[in-house]
């Protein structure tokens, strides 16, 4: 019997999955994650897995909670150990008074479990090899008779899962069928011969509303769809490869011709990714709306044509699903870790417009908010997407679209207003925004723009060296990223309950564990003004807010704070005020760290020294 007191929680609690790439147990963990969202109960769930294709451990976690949270809480109150390779890992990650799901068919030494946990052995393999002869078979059912074991246990509706297995086995009779025999060879072993339920449960309700479940790099794919991109270039590079294939998917589904069939839309894989992007930048000159899709490496590898876009002032958009760096890193980990290389991309003088989004239906407004952007702005935009929003489910508000809405393509200039005698500048700012007109590619037969280049010109596109032209032209380029300020999407700003002179900055993946994380604050008695910085450049309001706070905490997923030293170059603002909260381990951060962090350093603040008493 355990010491500690076994974890009773009803509809709050996390349960991760340990198992090894390519063992087919990514679906069913997956259908437990859903099943529990088809109980009427929220679920977060993060799938952490290796860069190589078959044989390293990969974990699944889901979080349940009816309360809806929906960033990483850290701890697990349920192991699912199927992996030997790390099983004293996941064991010490259990939290006291956890429990602990095996593989029971080999008897396991006492030594290699903990006193402070309930240990639930289920002959899995035996129970496999009892029914199945294929060596597929056993492994791919071994993990739908977990999962009915696990119904069983945390008393979940076993109709709810056959339901989901019904619809994703549609028309496959077989399949159908054999998966739910999997699924109660579990459960009716469990029921028979271990004490269920056990304290975690899951009990139905009624908290998801009308909520969707999806990927970021889905919800951003249909975001470019509706933004009115007609050409994607791209590299394939995790993680973002799952974006230009979903881009593909919804464009086939509504980008074709209803009358000819034909597609609408054009998805090219370029060589590389400074092909992909060198594609894209033609396009927007041609007056299409194109996009790549890539990560941190290939935005290394962009960096020339990126400057061509910001010089020739080309739209473009980039959706950068990010990883851990630098080189290639861990290509299937988390982090926020390309602000700085996107920021000031390409050598010289550069600045470029970032947009982050928190979750996929921020990805999806984004995304098609991107194109307008672009063009208005005749620049690139980067849409900062991460691997935890891209690819792992997430349920957000549904995604909505007004069928009113007009693209902003800029300022263009048309054959008409050339005909008319409009003084045509390519170069020229005419309205002090520092966004001059541009044409198309043949809007007139003799005037307006052919061709452009990354070289130095006057305002009339005409080839200058001198010093004064460049000087001109570099400093309208400023004043059109200040332009932009008031374009992108604002912060938005949440006050305490009670007035503070704290306050906190974060953005991105980040914000569903700091809006946990706040709650955890307030129990220690610690007050913070939150602020979440939706794009760069910096609306006026982040310098109010950093003034109106004595220490303003900057939590980002990174080594170098490079949100801090954007904000510090940005603004001029004394770094010391600047308190960075980082987490760059690959994980997703989770909402104890944060409080953890931020707490302790609140705590080191409010101690009173100790005065000299006089003699």
């Amino acid at each position: 019997m355990p010491v500690q007191k076994p974890i009773s929680s009803v509809n709050d609690f996390v349960v991760r999955f340990a198992n090894v790439n390519g063992s087919g147990s990514a679906s069913a963990n997956e259908l437990f994650a859903r099943s529990i969202l088809r109980h009427g109960v929220p679920v977060s769930p993060r799938n952490v897995f290796p860069s190589n294709i078959q044989g390293l451990p990969t974990w699944y976690e889901v979080r349940v909670t009816e309360d809806g949270h929906l960033g990483a809480r850290g701890g697990v109150d349920m192991m699912v150990s199927m992996n030997p390779q790390t099983w004293d890992k996941d064991l010490a990650s259990i939290e006291p008074g956890g429990y602990l799901f095996y593989d029971s068919t080999k008897p396991m030494p006492s030594s290699k479990f903990r006193a402070d946990i309930s240990v639930i052995g289920v002959p899995l393999t035996a129970i496999t090899n009892s029914t199945y002869t294929d060596p597929r078979q056993r492994q791919l059912f071994k993990n739908i008779i977990y999962l009915g074991a696990l119904c069983a246990l945390l008393d979940m509706d076993p109709k709810l899962v056959e339901q989901l297995i019904g619809e994703q086995y549609k028309g496959k009779e077989k399949l159908l069928s054999s998966n739910v025999h999997a699924l109660h060879l579990g459960r009716d072993w469990a029921l028979q011969n271990l004490k269920c339920p056990i304290g975690l449960r899951v009990r139905k309700a009624d908290k998801v509303g009308d909520r969707i479940f999806i990927e970021g790099n889905s919800a951003a794919a249909l975001g470019a769809v509706y933004g009115g991109a007609t050409v994607c270039a791209w590299y394939p590079i995790t993680p973002s490869s799952s974006l230009a294939d979903a881009f593909a998917g919804h464009c086939k589904k509504l980008r074709h011709d209803p009358q000819t069939g034909k597609a609408k839309y054009a998805i090219i894989q370029g060589e590389d990714e400074l092909a992909s992007i060198g594609i894209v930048i033609g396009a927007s000159w041609n007056g299409a709306r194109a996009f790549t899709a890539t990560s941190g490496p290939g935005i290394s590898l962009m960096q020339e044509f990126i400057g061509l876009s910001y010089f020739a002032e080309i739209p473009a958009v980039i959706m950068n699903v990010q990883r851990a760096g630098p080189s290639t890193g861990m290509p299937t980990r988390t982090q926020q870790c390309d602000i700085i290389s996107c920021a000031y991309a390409s050598h010289g003088d550069t600045k470029h417009v970032l947009l982050f989004p928190e979750d996929p239906a921020e990805a999806f407004e984004f995304a098609a908010t991107a194109f307008d952007l672009a063009e208005r702005l005749q620049t690139t935009i980067f849409v900062m997407l991460d691997l935890d929003i891209g690819m792992n489910h997430r349920l957000c508000r549904p995604l909505k679209w007004d069928d009113a809405r007009q693209y902003d393509r800029g300022k263009v200039m048309t054959a008409e207003m050339l005909e008319e005698g409009r003084d045509f500048g390519r170069y020229l700012d005419v309205d002090g925004d520092g966004i001059p007109y541009r044409t198309y590619p043949g809007t007139h037969s003799t005037k307006g723009s052919f061709f452009t280049r990354g070289t130095s010109r006057d305002r009339y596109a005409r080839y200058s060296e001198e010093g004064s032209v460049y000087a001109d032209n570099m400093q309208r380029l400023v004043r059109k990223f200040e332009t932009a300020q008031d374009m992108v999407p604002r912060p938005l700003q949440a006050n305490a309950a009670k007035p503070t002179k704290y306050g906190v900055i974060y953005f991105g993946s980040t914000s569903p564990a700091m809006d946990e994380a706040i709650g955890l604050l307030e129990a220690r008695g610690h007050h913070l003004d939150r602020l979440r910085i939706r794009a760069f450049p910096f609306h006026s309001s982040v310098a109010s807010f950093l003034a109106d706070h004595d220490f303003v905490y900057v939590v980002e997923q990174n080594r170098d704070a490079q949100l801090r030293s954007l904000i510090v170059n940005e603004n001029g603002i004394d770094p010391v005020r600047l308190v960075p909260i980082l987490h760059y381990d690959g994980t997703p951060i989770t909402a104890r760290f944060i409080a953890g962090a931020i707490g302790d350093h609140q705590d080191q603040l409010q101690v009173t020294p100790l005065r000299k008493v006089k003699s």
